[in-house]
């Protein structure tokens, strides 16, 4: 990110909650659990599928951990009540991961169990690097006694290629991504095409083993290569979807979605929306500088 793109980003952050929403409600399906139904609703009128996620991360005692997990189970309450088309995703650090990691796995359980009474899934977020063993030690754990759970991977690291040779001899299941954040040259790749050939190397690997795959990613190049892969490998349809965040490039989502492929939106939502948000400026300066020019021109 060059230095107008951090003034511009830094600006953003200090701008009132209420005037960040404005812009940020096209990423964030809104503050409560309703404002995820009416959501994943629209998106499953038009045949494309969801992954909800109360948002929320870094938790930092066991109380706020358990209420978060109440959330989570409400979100599945409410896919089963409302016979919604999406399943669940969640944070380790959200549950307790960086309190403790048995109680996080707890945590997690539970979600697992609900979700699998109502023959629904659980997505387990990959974070920075700090929680990445912990983070695949549960789902490792939980995949012993389970089918309905998932784990993300991320291809800016340099260790997920053999991360995914580990799991698979207990039954991957993932959502591949490039990976947002900051780490440090000697454990990512910091190449734009470094991080998009380990994406391609790891996606292969997956469909040679026979895993089911969410391809995540709003990067045409990877999106035509991926195409072009599952062609060449005769990869059948109900063995991956393809997967964005919500209010990214729509126009492509729908494509894909009419190609015939199966599209699954992340819908994030709750009271933590600001956070996020920033985040999602964060990665995309062109936006805060959207936001940032509207503001000023708005003051004239």
């Amino acid at each position: 990110m060059n230095i107008v793109n951090k003034v511009i980003v830094g600006f953003v952050g200090l701008l009132p909650k209420s005037i960040v929403y404005i812009f940020a409600k096209k990423y964030v399906a809104g503050p409560s659990i309703e404002d995820g139904i009416r959501v994943v609703k629209k998106l499953n009128a038009k045949g494309i599928v969801a992954t909800m996620d109360v948002l929320g991360e870094a938790i930092k005692n066991k109380e706020e951990a358990a209420q978060t997990t109440l959330e989570c189970l409400e979100i599945l309450e409410a896919i089963e009540e409302h016979k919604l088309n999406a399943n669940l995703s969640i944070k380790p650090t959200s549950l307790g991961l960086a309190v403790d990691k048995e109680f996080c796995y707890d945590q997690i359980e539970k979600l697992v169990i609900k979700a699998n009474k109502y023959k629904n899934f659980v997505r387990i977020d990959m974070e920075d690097s700090p929680y990445t063993d912990l983070t695949i030690e549960i789902f490792l754990k939980l995949r012993q006694k389970y089918e309905n759970v998932g784990i993300v991977v991320q291809s800016y690291l340099k260790r997920t290629l053999d991360d995914v040779k580990m799991m698979n001899k207990k039954g991957g299941h993932y959502r591949l991504c490039k990976g947002i954040y900051i780490e440090p040259p000697q454990i990512a790749y910091k190449g734009k095409q470094e991080v998009r050939d380990n994406f391609m190397a790891v996606l292969k690997q997956m469909f040679e083993e026979g895993n089911y795959v969410g391809i995540a990613t709003h990067d045409k190049y990877l999106l035509d290569e991926s195409y072009k892969l599952i062609k060449e490998m005769n990869i059948r349809k109900d063995k991956y979807e393809f997967q964005m965040l919500y209010g990214v490039k729509e126009r492509l989502r729908d494509k894909i979605n009419e190609d015939g492929h199966l599209m699954r939106i992340y819908v994030p939502f709750g009271e933590k929306w600001y956070a996020y948000s920033i985040r999602r400026l964060q990665e995309n300066p062109n936006m805060a500088w959207h936001i940032t020019k509207s503001i000023l021109m708005f003051g004239r």
